[in-house]
């Protein structure tokens, strides 16, 4: 019975974006991109991007700070032309970025029948296009707060999607749809320290591309690895 029952229970696959399905930092990206079509002074901008992008890694960001000098120039310059620079964005930095054999494992969870979730610390305005470039319509990702004119503001709305607040998002959204963890079979592909209290949540843990540390954390506790890509392949 138990077996039969495990077969029926709902397969979620939950995929982190940056450095998982991508080999770069989106929001990273972004932030270079800004420079290069001009909303962006390349020495003060440059160097606080590349310094908040060091404390990401170390796992001592504050999301509230980054996030509201990540997106002042899109609350600066409006929606349309926010907009049209993602499209730029995404033909010139993130399409090139997408590589084959990451589509292809989006695809097989897809072809079976698997729910995909694309659960990302980057803000929604970045990570929104990418994941439907991926064919993926479930985003999880840190929301922007609007103003009364449906804008962004610059502040995070709700709990920030990165670290333990990985995991609060995720309860949500399971219980949105009236399940638990107890009741979905689920796999999380993720590269980063950060995301082990959901990569400890889930039923399959799978450390992708992963950082040195967690390499040798799933190694110690058996979790699969899995080099989808190196950072140029």
């Amino acid at each position: 019975m138990s077996s039969v029952t495990q077969i029926l229970r709902p397969r979620l696959a939950l995929f982190d974006l940056d450095h998982t399905l991508i080999p770069m930092d989106s929001d990273h990206g972004w932030g270079e991109f800004s420079i290069a079509i001009g909303w962006s002074d390349r020495a003060e901008f440059g160097q606080r991007n590349d310094e908040f992008f060091a404390h990401y890694q170390a796992g001592t960001l504050n999301v509230h700070d980054y996030v509201r000098f990540a997106t002042e120039a899109v609350v600066q310059r409006g929606a349309d032309a926010a907009n049209a620079a993602h499209q730029r964005f995404m033909q010139e930095v993130i399409g090139p970025a997408i590589k084959p054999q990451a589509i292809a494992l989006v695809q097989n969870h897809l072809d079976a029948g698997d729910t995909v979730v694309i659960t990302s610390a980057t803000n929604e305005f970045v990570t929104r296009p990418i994941a439907q470039a991926f064919g993926v319509q479930e985003l999880i990702a840190t929301d922007l707060e609007r103003d009364a004119t449906g804008w962004y503001t610059g502040a995070v709305k709700g709990i920030p999607n990165m670290r333990e607040g990985k995991v609060a998002r995720m309860d949500a959204w399971l219980a949105q749809r009236g399940l638990s963890w107890d009741e979905v079979e689920s796999t999380f592909y993720s590269d980063s320290m950060n995301d082990v209290p959901l990569l400890e949540r889930v039923n399959h843990p799978v450390a992708t591309n992963p950082e040195p540390r967690l390499r040798a954390l799933a190694q110690e506790r058996g979790w699969r690895v899995l080099d989808l890509f190196t950072e140029n392949t």
